[in-house]
Formats: structure tokens, sequence, C-alpha cells
């Protein structure tokens, strides 16, 4: 991090705490913005702030609320919007899990994506803002050890979709971008799906990450947001990626 650069415009990222979100808000205050950090976490938040200075301004709060989304787009006015929050899913076939854990990704990551994403059409973003909404992988492959999550993650990439078209009926002028990170055993959540799945082969963590490399880690993803979000060339309203190891690739 440069602390000798200025922050002049601001993004809020949400799940902010920990993993992606936190190498996000890195990434992002090397390139000049201000970071608005969402989380529940206080803990965790502090030790990003104490990490990356006064350009983070850390915020306890619930990021599924939709007073919260309001309010905080209200107060700070950014420019770029990252809705990294999510739940870590249950990692059991379908016949093992009960609704409460089969839904609760519809009930955290979708229910967030819902409330910031109206947030940002009804109280506008200014014209050229971005939003960029985390899914995942499994929105296109499924994901039949997560329960509702590959749903979940699909309905975050039509919300994106949907709020683009809006925005440009209503000439709004904001845009959109939706990315889908691969599996990967760098975070909390990925670990576990990575051990989840290596079982239900029948094979080693090792082998089976062997197979994924070379490995999205939380750094190359707050490098490609941080890309996403200052590529001012890009003035697409609705644009979709997959990100692995290898950095972004837009999809077809």
């Amino acid at each position: 991090m440069n602390p000798s650069r200025k922050s002049q415009t601001t993004a809020i990222v949400t799940g902010a705490g920990r993993g992606f979100g936190s190498a996000i808000a890195a990434a992002l205050i090397d390139q000049g913005h201000q970071v608005v950090g969402v989380a529940r976490t206080a803990d965790a938040l502090a030790d990003v702030h104490r990490r990356l200075g006064a350009a983070f301004v850390p915020v306890v709060a619930d990021a599924t609320d939709a007073e919260t989304a309001r309010t905080l787009i209200e107060q700070h006015q950014p420019t770029l919007l990252v809705l990294n929050a999510g739940a870590r899913p249950a990692t059991v076939p379908v016949h093992e899990q009960s609704w409460e854990s089969f839904s609760q990704n519809w009930h955290v990551d979708t229910q967030h994506a819902f409330h910031w994403i109206r947030a940002t059409l009804r109280h506008p973003l200014t014209p050229g803002s971005l939003v960029v909404s985390m899914s995942s992988g499994a929105a296109l492959r499924g994901s039949p050890l997560s329960g509702g999550y590959a749903g979940a993650k699909a309905m975050i990439r039509f919300l994106a979709s949907y709020a683009a078209d809006e925005s440009r009926r209503a000439g709004l002028g904001i845009r959109f971008a939706t990315v889908l990170p691969q599996l990967t055993p760098a975070t909390e959540l990925g670990a576990a799906g990575v051990a989840a799945y290596a079982e239900r082969q029948g094979i080693d963590t090792a082998t089976f990450t062997a197979a994924l490399e070379p490995l999205l880690t939380p750094a190359i993803v707050g490098a490609e947001i941080a890309r996403l979000c200052g590529d001012t060339g890009n003035r697409d309203e609705f644009g979709e990626y997959q990100l692995t190891g290898h950095g972004l690739h837009a999809l077809a």
C-alpha cells in the first residue's frame, strides 16, 4: 500500500473483514480509493483497519439489512461498490441438508445483493459508478455439496443484469459487473469445499487441489477487481467475468 496517495473516490466493500473482501479493500486503497469496509465482526474489521490504515473506514453492520445499504450509500456516495458478503454453506449432500441450511446463502448472499443493488437504483449512484457483484463459478456448474449455494449465486448474476437494464432504461449511467471466482482452498469457505469434494471423490485434498492450479488467491482477486474497477476505458453497462488463477476472463 502506498500511504502517500490521496484517496479521491470512495468504494464500499461488503464482507471486508476477511478473505477476498479484505484483499479487495487493500487493492482499492492502493489504487487511491477510500474504502468503507462492511462486516458483522468487529475484531476482523479492526485487524483490517490496523493493516490498511486511515483509508479504510470500518463499519460493523449486517450487510443483509436494507436500511444498512440505503444509509451507507447515502452517507458515503460511493462510485464503486463491491458486493462480496456471503455465508459459508453447509457442505453435505442435498438429502442431508435441512431447508434452513439449504437456503442460507439465499438469505445472506442473495438477499444482501438484492438490497444493495436496489439501493443503487433507488438512491442512484453518480453516472459512471460501478457495482461489482461477487458470484461464483458454481453458478455455471452447480455445487451438489453446497445446498442452494449455486442457485443463490446464479440469482446474483440475474440481479446484476436486471439492474443494468433498469439503469439503462432510466438513463442512470450506472455500470454493473458480475465476477465468478473459481473454487480455491485459499479461503475458509473454499477450503471447506475442497475438503468435501476431495472426500466425495475418494482422493486427498492435495490431489484435488492440484487440478485447480494455478490457485486463485485473495491477492489475485484483489488485484483483478481493482484492475476491473480502474479500467476507465471499459464503459460497458454490464459485464460478466470468470476469475481464476490466470485472472479475469470475460464470459461470452
